[in-house]
């Protein structure tokens, strides 16, 4: 069971968090597009316009099912061993999703400015030699 994760290439949070995520799964279930990767976005149809609301998460084993932004980082929290658990408490906290997707939302908006830019693109061990290319 595959899942890709598209993210920013260029943000120090994003790489940062993927970078977490990279130790903690081994490539065993996650691979990993940084947006900047226009000519295998444009193979998932995926614009650089539809990047502009987060990072997205597409199941490999059905690619029609996807999340983004808040929601894509809960569905990443709840694939990963124990995740479940903490995804769903904080599901279940009235209100905290609301408050979620909005502190997503401020992050992404700006996240240059608080986290700063890479000057170069990251791009993953864990997506090489077309691994993230569909079909």
């Amino acid at each position: 069971m595959t899942h890709y994760v598209i993210y920013d290439g260029n943000c120090n949070l994003c790489v940062t968090l993927v970078q977490l995520l990279e130790n903690l799964d081994q490539g065993k279930l996650f691979r990993y597009i940084p947006m900047q990767d226009g000519e295998v976005l444009l193979r998932w149809q995926i614009t650089p316009k539809d990047c502009e609301m987060g990072m997205i998460l597409i199941d490999g084993n059905m690619p029609e099912r996807r999340w983004q932004g808040s929601d894509a980082a809960e569905e990443i929290g709840r694939l990963l061993p124990m995740g479940g658990v903490f995804v769903d408490a904080y599901r279940g906290l009235p209100g905290m999703k609301w408050v979620g997707d909005r502190f997503y939302e401020q992050i992404r908006d700006n996240r240059y400015a608080l986290f700063g830019k890479r000057g170069n693109t990251y791009k993953s061990q864990f997506c090489g030699d077309g691994g993230c290319l569909p079909g």
